[in-house]
């Protein structure tokens, strides 16, 4: 019927716990969006059919920082939003992940004011930067693929000799082409 007809009854398969652990924290990754502008609907286009960020394990997202291993901020941070976003940080389980999507999560974007925190990986570990205003679902996609291939390769975040913990600090390339529009513009012709 399936994998167990296919094996004999005297066979065996082995492997290594922590490749096992590895894997299933891999494919089992539950993001926990901090959208506050227009990354957030770029976000919320990955679940749609078009992009499916579910055939990669990350299609639960999960509004509780507790059952959440992978925070996205995506879009401005105030300040007054600062304590919120640090708090949810802190109360999320460990390994924990962050993805800066955006222009304005990563560098403040063009909101260059003093109400505008430029850059949340001052406040926060960023583990991979998805630049772009906004930046395209299949950048995020990307940016969760490279979460990915960390944990696979070395399953828990890097901590230095204080205890702290250290940011990947990966940058993600563009990997859409725009095709040209199909009609030229003249403009003032």
């Amino acid at each position: 019927m399936g994998l167990e007809a296919a094996l004999s009854s005297d066979t065996f398969l082995t492997t290594q716990l922590q490749r096992i652990v590895n894997w299933s924290r891999k494919n089992s990754l539950w993001p926990m969006p901090f959208a506050t502008a227009c990354c957030g609907i770029e976000f919320m286009a990955t679940a749609c059919s078009r992009y499916d960020l579910a055939r990669f394990g990350a299609e639960v997202a999960r509004f509780s920082p507790r059952q959440a291993d992978l925070m996205v901020v995506a879009g401005r941070v105030g300040i007054k939003m600062l304590p919120v976003l640090q708090r949810i940080y802190q109360q999320m389980t460990e390994p924990k992940w962050v993805i800066s999507m955006g222009a304005c999560a990563s560098t403040g974007g063009v909101f260059d004011t003093y109400a505008t925190v430029q850059g949340c990986d001052q406040f926060i570990p960023v583990d991979v930067y998805v630049p772009g205003c906004p930046p395209r679902p299949e950048m995020l996609i990307e940016g969760v693929m490279a979460i990915q291939r960390i944990i696979e390769n070395e399953g828990i975040p890097p901590r230095g000799p204080d205890g702290k913990r250290i940011p990947l600090g990966l940058t993600v390339a563009p990997n859409v082409r725009v095709k040209p529009q199909p009609v030229g513009l003249n403009v003032g012709r």
